[in-house]
């Protein structure tokens, strides 16, 4: 895919400074650990739905009832906090959507569930592995209704993103409203600040 505008990648070090943003291109270089959890590839990914919808990562948690309107497609994302407080997002290829970064959300196939789906598009568009913490919220988009969960990264590596991104950052939660200033993320990015203060 030819990138229109490709994102610049920052210097590896940034990465291991929880105060700087850091960014990865395809295939781009990357410390060997960050907070004690190696950037390793994903290396028995599910390959079918049936596979995804048992994918490890799941957890039993307290959801509310996901109330779908009759205009909108399922979908489910997931909004990854590093344990230096940084926050995983994506940088959609070529703005797609309108996103110059966002988080990892996709629609619902047949037969995966939601916390799937968020596992899914976490791998497919940040080349992270995942794993579910707690419900976040349930938004309305521009065309689906998505739940976002709240995950920890326990494995993959951002350099082998999908090629639905062009880049991945790790954002200080200061600077999310300024990078992710579409819209629609602003109810997820509320959302997060109510959840790690401790207020929902």
């Amino acid at each position: 895919m030819l990138i229109s505008r490709p994102s610049l990648p920052t210097a590896v070090a940034a990465w291991l400074a929880p105060s700087q943003l850091a960014t990865v291109i395809p295939l781009g270089a990357l410390p060997p650990a960050l907070n004690g959890v190696p950037f390793a590839p994903w290396l028995d990914v599910p390959a079918t739905n049936a596979e995804w919808a048992g994918v490890a990562g799941q957890a039993d948690i307290a959801e509310p009832a996901f109330a779908l309107p009759p205009s909108k497609s399922p979908a489910a994302g997931v909004v990854v906090v590093e344990d230096d407080g940084r926050v995983w997002a994506v940088s959609p290829s070529n703005r797609f959507g309108g996103y110059d970064a966002t988080f990892p959300k996709g629609r619902v196939d047949p037969g995966v569930n939601l916390q799937a789906t968020a596992i899914r598009e976490a791998f497919e568009e940040s080349g992270l592995r995942v794993q579910i913490l707690a419900h976040l919220v349930d938004c309305a988009r521009t065309l689906t209704y998505t739940r976002f969960y709240l995950a920890r990264r326990v494995g993959g590596n951002p350099a082998l993103m999908g090629w639905e991104s062009q880049a991945v950052h790790l954002v200080p939660q200061a600077r999310l409203s300024t990078l992710l200033c579409n819209a629609n993320d602003r109810v997820v990015i509320d959302a997060l600040v109510r959840s790690l203060s401790g207020k929902q």
